[in-house]
């Protein structure tokens, strides 16, 4: 079973030790817009937003692919 984007991003927190409101902070996203993500209850967000948290986590985009079984 491969990780929803919500869990993946906060895998990343976790691992850097930061939090949603400093991601919040560092990606420019409102943290009412940050947490459905996060929370696994917005599943599509758009590709700004996207490249906005994985510039603040000095991330690559392609870390929250969806990885295919098989």
């Amino acid at each position: 079973m491969s990780l929803t984007l919500g869990d993946k991003i906060n895998k990343k927190l976790n691992e850097s030790n930061k939090t949603a409101y400093w991601l919040s902070k560092k990606s420019g996203i409102a943290f009412g817009a940050l947490y459905p993500i996060l929370t696994n209850k917005r599943l599509n967000p758009t590709f700004s937003t996207m490249e906005k948290i994985a510039d603040a986590l000095d991330i690559s985009l392609d870390e929250f692919r969806t990885e295919k079984e098989g």
